[in-house]
């Protein structure tokens, strides 16, 4: 489910909300101390997901001991393949380990769902939804938000939205950026069309750079971008990039995740550190839920004949994590849908098999 925040036809937020993989943050788990690890400083622990989770221990931390029982709030999304970071509860925080075999891991309250952190961070805006289905889904606390009747997302904010799934960013003035997510870091290549007018080229060019950096920002925002950020401005001298990072701090006001410029490094580029706390949307889409509703999006969209999905295992066991969305799928459709394996396909692949 896409949620965008919009005014006067510009795109202003945007969230996924994935009912059927959710990242957890803000969740409380009964828990379990799987192995304490002094040298990482801290604990793994079992919440009863497939990963176990990590427990930060601070000097001043009660002791714990391996088996004990306990309680913790998810703090940080599993992100680059590492379980979810979590926190020990302000009370019950430490049961003690008698107690350790009185529940197994569970989960036992749910944190608030992307649509309600959205609607926190922007408290006057009013809810659009477009679906029944939609509707239904949101929580009591915001039902006072809710406009009556059901409103199509607007086709400029549409396509904004799609536009994000895209690495390539169109800025204004002519510039485009690339974003390239790798496992240490975010990579984003600023390019520029030829310089005219009559001024110097280099001064041209950062102001170029200069106006486009509240929209790289923003997009950087929207995408959820996070970790080290490193940007290499366009067509401007190594020497000459100090000049922008007054423009990156004062764009960077506007992000609640309040992201640090750290500086040019040696080659010029501009250091950007923005907190960890969800899963980026290049990491949403490119995970294994993220290509299997996209399998059952392209059947929907493009093959609605389709009767049987043959699906890599991950994509398999991805749906089978989430059967809403082939039952979804399914309804959409008119028809039932199976989901095989199929042993030739690559872990993340998919085709659908019609009659």
């Amino acid at each position: 489910m896409h949620l965008a925040v919009a005014e006067q036809g510009e795109l202003l937020d945007f969230a996924l909300w994935r009912p059927g993989a959710p990242d957890h943050v803000g969740d409380s788990f009964h828990a379990r101390i799987e192995a304490l690890v002094p040298g990482m400083g801290g604990a793994f622990v079992d919440i009863g997901l497939e990963t176990a989770g990590f427990l930060p221990l601070p000097k001043d931390a009660p002791p714990l001991t391996q088996g004990q029982a306990i309680t913790v709030i998810v703090t940080r999304a599993a992100l680059g393949g590492k379980g979810v970071r979590v926190k020990l509860a302000p009370s019950d925080s430490t049961r003690s380990a008698e107690s350790a075999h009185s529940g197994s891991p569970r989960l036992i309250a749910s944190g608030p769902t992307p649509l309600e952190r959205l609607a926190a961070l922007w408290p006057t805006a009013s809810l659009a939804v477009d679906s029944p289905a939609a509707g239904a889904v949101v929580p009591p606390p915001l039902r006072d938000r809710k406009q009556q009747g059901f409103h199509p997302l607007p086709e400029d904010i549409a396509a904004a939205c799609a536009a994000l799934a895209d690495s390539a960013i169109a800025l204004p003035g002519g510039l485009s950026a690339t974003v390239t997510p790798t496992p240490a870091l975010i990579a984003i290549d600023m390019d520029a069309p030829p310089t005219q007018g009559v001024l110097p080229k280099q001064t041209a060019q950062y102001a170029a750079n200069k106006t486009v950096l509240p929209a790289l920002m923003r997009q950087i925002r929207l995408r959820n971008l996070s970790g080290a950020i490193l940007i290499d401005p366009a067509g401007l001298a190594i020497r000459k990039r100090q000049a922008l990072l007054a423009p990156v701090q004062e764009a960077l006001l506007a992000d609640p995740l309040r992201p640090r410029c750290l500086g040019v490094t040696a080659l010029g580029l501009i250091e950007i550190l923005r907190p960890r706390v969800l899963p980026s949307l290049p990491e949403q889409l490119n995970s294994p839920h993220g290509r299997a509703l996209a399998a059952l999006r392209h059947i929907v969209t493009y093959a609605p004949g389709t009767t049987t999905l043959l699906a890599g295992s991950r994509i398999l066991h991805a749906l089978e994590q989430d059967p809403q969305a082939v039952a979804d799928c399914a309804r959409a459709i008119g028809h039932n849908l199976n989901v095989v394996l199929a042993p030739a396909l690559p872990d993340l692949h998919w085709s659908p098999e019609q009659p």
